[in-house]
């Protein structure tokens, strides 16, 4: 299984090309926020709120606003779980 079981009953909606895309944003918005912390601490502790978000997203391979959206990018296998 992958991802994290913090949220056992949610269904996964996050995967392949997406999760990936996350953890890259992610890593970003960290450079960001670690160039701008000396100067602008708001910016830096916004990048970081939305680094952690979008890290959390990818691990546990949920997403609140796909899941109200009905996005799911996860490729499932014939039992319906998610394999990415």
């Amino acid at each position: 299984m992958s991802g994290l079981d913090i949220l056992p009953h949610a269904r996964k909606n996050v995967g392949g090309y997406d999760r990936l895309a996350r953890i890259l944003l992610g890593v970003a918005l960290v450079v960001v926020g670690t160039a701008a912390f000396p100067s602008d601490v708001t910016l830096a502790a916004l990048a970081f709120v939305g680094a952690a978000g979008l890290f959390f997203n990818a691990a546990t391979q949920f997403c609140g606003i796909n899941a109200v959206l009905g996005v799911d990018t996860c490729s499932r296998d014939a039992d319906g779980e998610c394999q990415n």
